[in-house]
C-alpha cells in the first residue's frame, strides 16, 4: 500500500521533471504532461477504491514506525480530495492546450504545473505537520512561478502581493510546529491527537489554534486574510487561474478540517465561533465585493472567497450533517468553480474582453457554451436541483438544527447574491447584445481549439448535473467521511498501529 500512497505526488514529480526537461519542445512536453495527468487518475481511483473498501489505509516510508517515520494516509476526506484533484488537472490540462501560449511552454508552464499537482497531493495524504509545512512549500513555489511565467508587469505585481502574504502564513505555521514540537515531541497527526489530549495548559493550546487557523486562514483565503487573492488570481493564463481557483484554496480549508477534527482536542475554547465569525465575514464579504464588479474573472475571484466561507461553515458549526454538507460542498465547489474559470476564457477567446461592459452576444454564438456556462453559475448558487442546492441545503439544515437562524439567514443571503452576481454576468456577457461587433462563433474556431476548449468544460458540467439528479451517493459518502472526522479512533490506529 506504501507505493501507492506515493505515487500521488512521486508520479506528478517524475512527470514534472520529464516535462521540463522537454520544455524546448512544447508538444512533446503536452504529451508528457497529459500522460501524467490520466495515469494521477488512475492512480487516484485507485486509493478512492482501497479506502472504500476497508477505512483509512496508511503507510510508513522506509519502515520507520509512526510517529518516528514519514507517514502517509487516506481516509474519505482524503480519498475523494485526490480524486478531485486529478479530475481538475486532467480538466486544464487539456483546456491548456488552447490557452497557454508557447512562450510560457519552453518556460517551462507544463512542469511547474506538475508540480503544483504533487504539492497539492503531498498536501492530501501526509500524516504529519512538517510534511504538511514541505508540501505547502512546493505549492507556493510552482504556484509563484505559474503566475509571474511570462513576466507580464501586471502579473509580477500579483505575483508579489501573492507570495509576500503566503510567507506571513509560512512563518506562522512554521511558530506553531516549533511550539507544538517542544510541547509534545511529535508531530505525527495521529500521535498528536493523543499527546495534545493530554497537555493541561488550555491558554497554550488556544495560542497554537490561533496560530494555525491564521497560517491555513491565509491558504484558504479566509477573512480578514484574503486580499492577495482578488490581487492576483485575475492576471495569469486563465488555465492558471482555474487550477488555482478549483485547488489552491481548498488545501487550506483541508489543512483547518484536519487539524480542528484529529490534532486539537474537540472543546478548544474559543476556537469554534473565531471559526464561525470568519466563515460569515468570509461570505459575506466575497459575495459583496463580487456584486461591485464588472470584470469577469475578478467577479469569479471573489466568488472564490465567498464560497470559501460555507466551507469553513462546517468545520465551525461541527456536527455530523455540518461536515457531511462541507465535504458535499468541497466537491461540488471545486468543479463548478473549475468550469466557470474556464468558461471565462473561451468567453473572452470570442468576444475579446474580460470585461462585461465590453462584451455580449454569447448565447447566440455559442448555445453550448452558454448552456454550460447556465449550469455551472447557478448551481454554484445554490440553485435547485443542482449540485449547490444540496449543498447548501446541508448546511443550512445543520444552521437550523443548533437553532442557528442567524447562520442560516447569512448562508441565504449569500446565496442570494451569488444568485444576482451570476445573472449579471449571463445578462451582460451572454444575453445582451455585443456593444461593438458580434463575438466569434464557436464554430468558427479551429477543430481542435473547440475540443480543447469545451471537452473539459462538458465533462465538469456533466458531473455537475450528476450531482445535482442523483445526490444521494455523494450524499452518502460525505456522511461517512464526517463520521470519519469526527470520530478519527480508526485514523489513528491504521497509523500507530504496530503492524504498520
Amino acid at each position: 500500500m506504501g507505493w501507492l500512497l506515493a505515487l500521488p505526488f512521486l508520479l506528478p514529480i517524475a512527470v514534472g521533471l520529464l516535462a521540463f526537461a522537454a520544455r524546448r519542445t512544447p508538444p512533446l512536453a503536452r504529451a508528457i504532461s497529459l500522460i501524467g495527468c490520466v495515469g494521477l487518475l488512475l492512480v487516484a481511483g485507485a486509493i478512492f477504491v482501497q479506502v472504500l473498501a476497508q477505512g483509512p489505509v496508511a503507510a510508513q516510508m522506509g519502515n520507520w514506525p509512526a510517529p518516528f517515520g514519514i507517514t502517509l494516509v487516506a481516509d474519505r476526506l482524503s480519498a475523494i480530495m485526490l480524486l478531485l484533484v486529478a479530475l481538475v488537472g486532467a480538466s486544464v490540462a487539456v483546456f491548456a492546450l488552447a490557452d497557454v501560449d508557447r512562450h510560457r511552454e519552453t518556460l517551462g508552464f507544463q512542469g511547474f504545473y506538475q508540480l503544483l499537482l504533487a504539492g497539492v497531493c503531498g498536501s492530501f495524504v501526509t500524516g504529519d505537520l512538517f510534511n504538511l509545512y514541505v508540501w505547502f512549500e512546493v505549492m507556493l513555489i510552482a504556484s509563484f512561478a505559474l503566475l509571474v511565467l511570462g513576466g507580464d508587469r501586471e502579473q509580477l505585481d500579483g505575483g508579489i502581493k501573492y507570495v509576500a502574504l503566503n510567507l506571513v502564513s509560512t512563518l506562522l505555521m512554521l511558530m506553531a510546529i516549533g511550539m507544538i514540537y517542544g510541547l509534545t515531541g511529535t508531530l505525527n497527526m495521529a500521535a498528536l491527537h493523543q499527546a495534545l489530549a493530554e497537555v493541561e495548559q488550555p491558554a497554550t493550546l488556544q495560542l497554537l489554534a490561533v496560530l494555525l487557523i491564521a497560517a491555513f486562514g491565509i491558504k484558504a483565503a479566509l477573512f480578514p486574510l484574503y486580499f492577495w487573492l482578488p490581487a492576483s488570481y485575475h492576471v495569469p493564463p486563465v488555465a492558471v487561474t482555474a487550477v488555482f481557483a478549483g485547488l489552491l484554496t481548498k488545501v487550506g480549508v483541508y489543512a483547518l478540517i484536519r487539524t480542528f477534527t484529529l490534532i486539537f482536542p474537540a472543546d478548544l475554547g474559543f476556537t469554534r465561533e473565531l471559526l464561525l465569525g470568519a466563515a460569515l465575514l468570509t461570505m459575506l464579504s466575497g459575495v459583496l465585493g463580487a456584486a461591485s464588479q464588472y470584470e469577469f474573472r475578478r467577479i469569479l475571484a471573489f466568488h472564490i472567497i465567498s464560497q470559501i466561507g460555507f466551507l469553513v461553515l462546517g468545520l465551525a458549526l461541527y456536527s455530523p450533517l455540518a461536515l457531511a454538507g462541507t465535504v458535499f460542498y468541497m466537491a461540488h465547489n471545486i468543479v463548478a468553480k473549475t468550469n466557470l474559470l474556464l468558461m471565462s476564457g473561451t468567453a473572452r477567446r470570442m468576444a475579446g474582453s474580460f470585461d462585461l461592459l465590453k462584451i455580449g452576444g454569447l448565447y447566440r454564438a455559442s448555445p453550448l457554451l452558454a448552456a454550460v456556462f447556465f449550469i455551472a453559475a447557478f448551481s454554484l448558487a445554490g440553485f435547485p436541483p443542482l449540485s449547490g442546492f444540496w449543498a447548501k441545503l446541508l448546511l443550512v439544515t445543520a444552521s437550523l438544527d443548533q437553532a442557528a437562524y442567524w447562520v442560516a439567514a447569512t448562508a441565504l443571503v449569500t446565496g442570494a447574491l451569488t444568485l444576482f452576481s451570476m445573472s449579471k454576468i449571463w445578462s451582460e456577457a451572454f444575453w445582451k447584445a455585443h456593444p461593438q461587433e458580434p463575438p466569434q462563433t464557436l464554430a468558427s474556431l479551429p477543430a481542435i481549439e473547440r475540443v480543447q476548449r469545451m471537452a473539459p468544460a462538458v465533462v465538469l458540467v456533466l458531473i455537475t448535473l450528476l450531482l445535482g439528479l442523483f445526490p444521494q451517493p455523494l450524499i452518502e459518502f460525505s456522511q461517512a467521511a464526517a463520521a470519519e472526522l469526527l470520530n478519527p479512533a480508526g485514523y489513528v490506529a491504521v497509523v500507530l498501529s504496530p503492524s504498520e
